[in-house]
């Protein structure tokens, strides 16, 4: 049953779907007549952390929604530090960002015509966001919703259907291959170049943040190619006491192409071995399958949790600003 904690008051959206007895994603209203000063959330969010944060780890995400007085990249940032969680430094991931104010950033700056595949954040790296905030600043002419898509359920289906692939998977987890530039690449959605993935125009500096994440890095003539694992493409939730799809393989497989990189060689099994092609993009059908894509309207704000909830995001038609803040 939808309940209330004084500011906020949980809500039916359409897009809504049922897992257990349980809606997926909880959306939140309002309902104070305060609520139009962007303070008033802040404030809000301070007083009910326990209950916001007990609601998302039953829901897995969770949609702020009717906040349109929200409307700057800072007021969005204040949301952020209301919750008190500590911000991730993003470094070791593919999307080209830019930090817009505090700890915000613009969401994949990847072009419109692209369609970004689902990936839990950072899932290529040992070192991932635990939550995301999405917020709409300018909601899209057309299209452009961050479907999302409950991971157990992805892990569920797959295990039922392909239970040798998974078993391998579970054994051997993957490895990730990516050959970055110098510098960004805007018209790609894995295009960001090795000084702003580790942070530094110092090579020497770069391997050590690279070994800091078991990440080898072979130098090119004009960038590196970084080869990232084994690591698990399963988890286990310990909080939620079941297995989760905790992986990029089939953003990677089917996305992580460029004029550098050939998205077939970009994931295999830990044993080097290739991954077989039909089962990932039949992966990718059970993850549109199961995914829930609301769209965005200015002010909303989304929360996910990183090891529940796989996202993605559909092409647009422009304007649309999405910025994102990532926390440990």
């Amino acid at each position: 049953m939808p309940a209330n904690s004084g500011f906020f008051k949980e809500i039916g959206i359409p897009q809504q779907r049922t897992y257990g007895g349980v809606v997926f994603p909880a959306a939140l209203i309002h309902t104070a007549p305060e609520s139009h000063d962007p303070s008033a959330l802040t404030s809000a969010v301070k007083q009910q952390k326990p209950w916001l944060n007990s609601l998302l780890h039953r829901h897995g995400a969770v949609l702020f929604r009717g906040f349109d007085s929200l409307s700057t990249a800072s007021e969005f940032n204040d949301v952020v530090e209301a919750f008190g969680y500590e911000e991730l430094p993003y470094v070791g991931g593919a999307a080209p960002r830019t930090n817009v104010v505090g700890r915000v950033f613009t969401a994949n700056e990847s072009p419109p015509d692209q369609k970004i595949p689902f990936h839990h954040e950072m899932a290529q790296v040992p070192e991932y966001p635990s939550k995301l905030f999405f917020f709409c600043e300018i909601e899209p002419a057309n299209g452009g919703e961050t479907p999302i898509v409950l991971s157990h359920v992805v892990y569920q289906r797959m295990k039922e259907k392909y239970p040798d692939f998974v078993e391998k998977l579970e054994k051997h987890g993957v490895i990730y291959t990516r050959i970055l530039g110098e510098g960004d690449d805007p018209s790609s959605p894995i295009g960001r170049g090795w000084k702003s993935t580790f942070l530094t125009n110092d090579k020497s500096v770069a391997e050590e943040r690279a070994a800091k994440l078991n990440m080898k890095l072979e130098w090119t003539e004009d960038g590196v190619k970084t080869i990232m694992g084994p690591i698990p493409a399963i988890k286990y939730d310990k909080t939620r006491d079941r297995k989760i799809w905790f992986n990029s393989m089939v953003a990677a497989y089917t996305g992580w192409e460029d004029a550098r990189n050939d998205p077939k060689k970009a994931v295999v099994f830990g044993d080097g071995t290739p991954l077989p092609g039909h089962i990932i993009y039949d992966c990718l059908h059970i993850l549109e399958e199961e995914s829930i894509a609301v769209p965005w309207q200015k002010g909303d704000i989304l929360l996910i949790d990183n090891l529940a909830v796989l996202h993605s995001r559909r092409p647009f038609l422009p304007p649309r600003r999405i910025l994102a803040s990532l926390c440990r």
